[in-house]
């Protein structure tokens, strides 16, 4: 043996950089802390439900006018977070909640004292605005410090988490209106929101990989977070460059400016444009269901607003359900799928491991469907159309679980723009479905509005189809023409 190799031998191999600095138990307190920023966007949504004959009677309107600023909610819902999730992929995740917060509060605090209809219409929108955004930036963040065998899990938590204001939001909707007053709904959103807004700037690290990298990296200003700080002390300095040459970081460079167009154009991304579509049906017939819920619950069975209150329950315990056991499902299908692969890592079949059990799903949601809208139509026991509503919100959750896994899992650079770009699509389609549905109802019934809606979610299908055919084969195209680029500078 020469003396060069010999000193070669001597030379302790650097042990690898992991993908992010935090242990189990504090991403579980980080997705914990994003999945609670979530659920604001699900309680000034759902809380509101109940108290729409309330409102419409003391500001002296019609209850159609009310659900208009269901409508206008919907609308921002799907714009602001293309605002937000740009600002978040560039400035980081910890500042953009804070901006969200601020705007969130102020809204909240205007409509606990709104008196007009024209300052409601306004508020809701701004509510929206500042409410809305969670949920792009705390799938960011999940994107930030999870790996995709272990993504799904996360995320399955994230979604539970943000969508059981669905079941609990409408329950205190109706106790507040009933009680309290409607104003006391705003109040008390106001007061959560702020609260929850201090504890998140004490404990929520910065996650964004261009600027920490995998947490090593020091945060600045309003940037950094006891628990960011505590975890780097605990581990040795990390150089920048030794980060960036590792497989496991996404590349540590000079922050790129904002771009507003990137959820706009991450939507026409052909690569996975078939699924964000397919979503968005999905999610507006969803939201048809549950939008009219109130009214044909009264005018069907008479029931006052804390009973309607009590009928989303079935709705938001499916959501839970259904994001919960989708999520750790998606993990072991992942792992399945990667076991039995032998080829190359560009290679994987990423459509398959994720996309494939949207057949199962869809197949729910379309049966729930058509019994919901025939037993109602006829006036069937009130247990039956709740039933449906359980089985509605389980599939559909499940859906928006495995797409939004999916966009994270090929836009991990970019995963708030791109759950942005997905809540654009479905809230935009969202909107015009819930302001479409009572006039359908009204002119053809119930019955065949979900009939015919059902028709068009078989249609869809295709759209599944397509990108499970050729999704990998763009997607492949895309990141060889990134590689280009990046070599060419």
């Amino acid at each position: 043996m020469s003396e060069q190799e010999k000193g070669q031998e001597a030379v302790p191999a650097e042990p690898p950089v992991p993908y992010s600095i935090f242990t189990s138990r504090q991403k579980a307190v980080i997705v914990a802390t994003v999945a609670v920023a979530a659920t604001f966007s699900g309680f000034a949504s759902n809380i509101y439900f109940p108290a729409i004959p309330t409102i419409a009677l003391d500001l002296g309107v019609t209850p159609e006018l009310i659900n208009l600023t269901v409508t206008s909610y919907m609308i921002f819902q799907g714009l602001a977070p293309t605002i937000w999730g740009a600002v978040a992929d560039v400035h980081g995740r910890r500042v953009t909640y804070i901006c969200t917060f601020v705007v969130l509060i102020g809204a909240c605090i205007g409509l606990a004292e709104t008196r007009h209809y024209y300052q409601l219409v306004i508020l809701r929108c701004l509510q929206s605005a500042g409410s809305a955004s969670t949920i792009a930036i705390g799938a960011g963040v999940i994107g930030d410090i999870t790996i995709r065998e272990e993504r799904g899990g996360y995320m399955g938590i994230y979604q539970a988490g943000l969508l059981a204001p669905v079941a609990v939001g409408p329950i205190l909707g109706g106790i507040f209106s009933q009680t309290l007053g409607w104003h006391a709904i705003f109040w008390f959103l106001a007061i959560y929101a702020a609260v929850f807004l201090m504890f998140l700037v004490i404990v929520l690290p910065e996650t964004l990989r261009s600027m920490v990298g995998n947490g090593s990296l020091p945060a600045k200003g309003l940037s950094n977070s006891l628990l960011g700080y505590m975890q780097r002390r605990k581990l040795p300095p990390v150089d920048p460059e030794t980060l960036n040459r590792t497989t496991t970081s996404t590349s540590i460079r000079k922050a790129l400016p904002v771009d507003f167009l990137g959820p706009v154009k991450i939507i026409f991304t052909i690569e996975c444009s078939f699924a964000i579509f397919f979503l968005a049906i999905y999610y507006t017939v969803w939201q048809m269901a549950i939008s009219i819920l109130s009214t044909l619950f009264k005018a069907t069975y008479g029931l006052t607003e804390l009973q309607i209150g009590l009928t989303f329950i079935g709705n938001g315990a499916g959501c839970i359900i259904g994001t919960l056991t989708t999520g750790k499902f998606l993990d072991f299908d992942y792992r399945r799928v990667k076991r039995s692969f032998n080829g190359n890592p560009e290679d994987f079949p990423l459509e398959k491991a994720r996309l494939r059990t949207l057949w199962l799903w869809s197949g729910l949601q379309l049966a729930s469907v058509i019994v919901f809208g025939w037993t109602m139509e006829y006036g069937v026991h009130i247990s039956v159309p709740i039933i449906c509503t359980f089985v509605l919100g389980w599939a559909a959750t499940s859906i928006i679980s495995v797409v939004n896994t999916f966009l994270v899992d090929i836009f991990p650079k970019k995963s708030a723009s791109a759950t942005a770009s997905l809540n654009l699509v479905r809230c935009l389609m969202g909107a015009g479905g819930t302001a479409a549905v009572l006039p359908v109802v009204n002119a053809i019934g119930i019955g065949w509005t979900f009939t015919l809606l059902a028709g068009i979610m078989v249609l869809t299908l295709g759209l599944v189809w397509c990108q499970m055919k050729w999704g990998a084969k763009w997607r492949k195209k895309r990141q060889e023409k990134e590689t280009a680029a990046l070599n060419s500078i």
